[in-house]
């Protein structure tokens, strides 16, 4: 494949892995009826399977097993714990109507995994890219003076995905493998969970409609599908063209929360997320001019869940 059409491709699996992750709110609304930690033991559950039989149909079963020593296993439980919190707080908030405060912590989480780069891996930023980071914890700040409450759910989306992102950095699987793994993980728990749910009466797989049920089991495909779409176009298109892209994703899901929806949206929340947005062009803004004069640091991109 010639450079060009390479380039083609990669974005456009790019752009259809964070379309379909904006697209995520309209997905789970479908099912808010069901408790959330019901979809989420379902979307775990499913993912393995599907993941799993990818991993087997492409013969590369023996090698997934071989590559999980106790350093390795150990990586993926603390990832799978992150990530299964991360999806289960999502979750939790498109069947509650805080569409719009999730939106934010994806807002947030490139600016966060920056300061986390300089936490954890010791990484060094240029004096006036504390600016942004400075603005957008201002912006944090406002919404909890105005609002009289901490946006503990966007905090917690952030915080959650950041860390996830940050213990990635030092995997050592693909992406296939790597997600297989984490869902293995969770698939005993999640499991365990939904089988009792059924013996208590309270299960809802197979009580509901057609369309529940299937929804329930697609959650697996939902989740997957974007995720090699992402790791196709990771692999072909440069990670600022990727890192633009990623504000598709929080875009699409604030617009579906106010237009769809009809979340709440105060003059107070525009003022705090207005400060979280300038901090984005801040950052991007700062990037532009160190890259033309030389130098090169890039914003954050990461896969969600």
């Amino acid at each position: 494949m010639s450079g060009m059409s390479n380039l083609r491709a990669g974005t456009l699996y790019a752009v259809a892995a964070y379309l379909i992750w904006g697209l995520f709110p309209v997905y789970w609304k479908q099912l808010d009826s069901i408790p959330a930690l019901q979809l989420i033991g379902h979307r775990i559950a499913w993912s393995f399977v599907l993941l799993a039989a990818l991993v087997l149909a492409r013969g590369q079963t023996r090698g997934f097993l071989a590559a999980l020593d106790r350093h390795t296993l150990s990586t993926y439980v603390l990832a799978a714990l992150l990530i299964g919190v991360n999806w289960y707080a999502y979750v939790w908030a498109v069947t509650h109507g805080l569409i719009v405060e999730a939106s934010l912590g994806y807002y947030i989480n490139p600016l966060f995994s920056v300061l986390l780069g300089v936490v954890l891996f010791r990484e060094r930023l240029r004096p006036f890219q504390w600016v942004p980071i400075a603005v957008a914890a201002a912006g944090v700040v406002y919404l909890t003076i105005t609002l009289r409450s901490f946006p503990w759910l966007a905090v917690l989306l952030a915080v959650t995905f950041g860390l996830y992102g940050a213990v990635k950095k030092r995997a050592p699987l693909g992406s296939l493998f790597g997600l297989t793994a984490e869902t293995a993980v969770l698939f005993a728990p999640a499991v365990t969970y939904l089988l009792l749910a059924e013996a208590q009466g309270t299960g809802a797989f197979l009580h509901g409609t057609t369309k529940e049920n299937l929804m329930m089991a697609g959650g697996g495909l939902v989740t997957a599908v974007p995720l090699l779409f992402f790791a196709a176009a990771a692999s072909r298109v440069p990670l600022t063209t990727i890192g633009i892209l990623q504000y598709m994703t929080p875009t699409m899901q604030f617009l579906i929360g106010l237009g769809i929806y009809h979340e709440s949206f105060p003059a107070g929340r525009l003022i705090g997320f207005g400060l979280v947005w300038i901090a984005l062009g801040l950052f991007w803004v700062e990037g532009i001019v160190d890259r033309r004069t030389g130098r090169s640091t890039r914003l954050p991109q990461q896969s969600q869940g």
